[in-house]
């Protein structure tokens, strides 16, 4: 089965330079992948020349002549640039022609473009990123939400911790898939009001055997694999994950300066050189770019602003695997399961909600 899928080629601090290439290397290797690139012709062309693929059979361009910039605000993503590369990108998952969409424009701008094309599924409050991390068992740690949203209320973690599981089961083939609760101590006394209420209503989806929640977790059990999916609000997840990423490369940074020091430790580098590559591929963060938008009509994953072409192959990599599993309508039978639909709003009013509440989440 094709996957097709849209690339916002001009996102990103590096642009067609990255994206194109990127997309080039990984169609090269998946023989059910397509792309459609976003942005400018003329630019996209020159990049596709440069990586040898202007007339590949399944890579087309589909032109925008906007480019929403690492520091727009929202309001001009939303209500200026409405052919930009990254709005054209989400709309054209809209409308059918792709099945996933992957960009590495600014977050909080493709947030609100996301949710303001594609809406929210039934029973989603608010979307959430989700992305994984590895840990000591050699499995992923999903972690949600890492920065979509600030501040949540109990109702907002449940729906993430609903949302994770069916993507875990989607693609990690787990049926119930273990759920903690990111806290300060794994005691149910312990944590704000936020939390207790959070682990309340999981512990009752867990009692009636609809989710498969562990309980509270702390930071260590992150990289442990205490439980596959961490669930938590996107302040605090935000910044867990740039810390994690900045440790990472700290300590790699560190441990190639020590065997640089000396003529013995380059000998000792040299020995060691097969265990030192499996340790750099298991920390380094590249590998674990791309982060999904959980709980649109859509999919949507957004790559660091900063990926390499390595890099970023991964978050295509992960939009590629998303799409193959069906993982949006294992969601939304979730939701529909666990969290039933309220009455619909009119389409207008569904719209000035969706905007006017990403604005004030990203400006407060």
């Amino acid at each position: 089965m094709t996957i097709k899928i849209s690339i916002d080629c001009m996102g990103g601090d590096h642009g067609p330079s990255v994206t194109v290439a990127a997309a080039v290397s990984f169609v090269n290797r998946e023989p059910d992948a397509e792309f459609l690139l976003v942005g400018a012709e003329a630019i996209i062309q020159a990049e596709l020349k440069k990586n040898r693929c202007l007339n590949h059979p399944r890579i087309s361009i589909v032109n925008a002549t906007e480019v929403v910039t690492m520091d727009d605000p929202i309001e001009v993503a939303l209500r200026r640039k409405k052919d930009s590369s990254m709005r054209v990108a989400v709309t054209l998952v809209k409308d059918g022609r792709a099945q996933a969409c992957v960009s590495a424009g600014n977050t909080g701008a493709l947030m609100a473009v996301s949710r303001y094309v594609l809406k929210t599924m039934p029973g989603v409050d608010r979307p959430a990123i989700c992305s994984i991390l590895p840990n000591q068992k050699n499995q992923p740690t999903y972690m949600l939400d890492l920065g979509a949203n600030v501040d949540c209320e109990p109702l907002h973690l449940h729906q993430f911790a609903i949302m994770g599981s069916a993507l875990v089961a989607a693609l990690e083939n787990k049926p119930k898939p273990s759920i903690g609760l990111l806290n300060v101590g794994v005691e149910d006394i312990k944590g704000n009001d936020v939390v207790k209420k959070t682990a309340e209503l999981l512990r009752a989806d867990h009692a009636r055997g609809l989710l498969n929640f562990y309980g509270n977790v702390e930071g260590n059990d992150i990289f442990k694999g205490t439980t596959d999916i961490v669930v938590c609000d996107g302040f605090v997840g935000n910044v867990t994950l740039k810390a994690i990423e900045g440790m990472g490369r700290f300590v790699k940074s560190t441990l190639t300066d020590a065997f640089r020091s000396s003529p013995l430790n380059m000998l000792g580098a040299l020995i060691a050189r097969g265990a030192m590559k499996s340790i750099s591929a298991t920390m380094n963060p590249s590998n674990y770019n791309g982060g999904s938008l959980l709980g649109l009509r859509g999919l949507v994953f957004k790559s660091h602003g900063g990926a390499d072409k390595y890099s970023y192959e991964w978050a295509i990599q992960r939009a590629f695997d998303a799409a193959k599993n069906d993982v949006l309508s294992r969601i939304s039978a979730s939701m529909a399961l666990l969290m039933p639909a309220p009455e619909p709003a009119s389409p207008v009013a569904d719209d000035v909600a969706s905007i006017n509440e990403t604005i004030s989440q990203k400006t407060a």
